[in-house]
């Protein structure tokens, strides 16, 4: 679905960060002589040329992965009275599991059944980022994001589904390489309205040749 027009008038809302009362406050140089002792503890020799920049490079790595990019989340006023579904599907994400640091990456689905206002289509896929610089479960953040758009929007309905594989799943334990984790957030309408959740759940569980 396309925005109305540049002389439409809009309202920007800033973005919550994940925790809304909380900015994580990274101390690079703590997280650096933690890696270089992480490193030691592992048996490896720190001071080897191959290994005496990791633990800085690490420190810039998890910095980047636990810091959300703040945006202004546009929304327009829904004109045209759309009363459909709006869904963006398979928006790629990667996170950070909370229970073993590894990471875990997949593909979130994300519908809205527009009241008074309409979000910027590329915004979706900001909210997801926003959620995912975190050190997360996925089931918290498939109801993170769904929370989200029903505070900012006041849709009636919102729906999420993320599809994820876990390296802690993957690469330890169980080693169960390519299982996926599927979960789901619905409100409003979507969960209610049997032909609205339906038609979320037709649309966000087609095959990936269709898409």
């Amino acid at each position: 679905m396309t925005p109305p027009g540049p002389q439409a008038p809009e309202l920007t809302l800033a973005a919550a960060s994940p925790s809304r009362d909380h900015i994580r406050q990274i101390d690079r140089t703590a997280v650096q002589a933690a890696a270089r002792e992480l490193l030691r503890a592992l048996g490896a020799n720190v001071d080897a040329e191959a290994l005496r920049e990791t633990p800085r490079r690490m420190a810039d790595a998890y910095a980047e992965l636990l810091t959300p990019q703040p945006f202004q989340a546009t929304t327009f006023p829904n004109d045209d009275g759309y009363d459909e579904l709006v869904v963006a599907r398979a928006i790629p994400f990667h996170s950070l599991c909370m229970h073993h640091l590894l990471p875990f990456h997949g593909v979130a689905h994300i519908g809205y059944l527009p009241e008074e206002r309409i979000i910027g289509l590329s915004k979706l896929g900001r909210v997801v980022e926003l959620f995912a610089r975190d050190l997360q479960i996925q089931e918290r953040m498939t109801t993170q994001i769904a929370d989200w758009l029903e505070r900012e929007l006041q849709p009636k309905g919102v729906g999420v589904v993320l599809e994820a594989e876990h390296m802690c799943m993957s690469l330890r334990g169980v080693q169960k390489f390519g299982a996926k984790t599927v979960t789901s957030a619905l409100q409003g309408l979507v969960r209610d309205d049997a032909r609205t959740r339906q038609e979320f759940l037709a649309l966000t569980t087609r095959r990936s040749h269709d898409q």
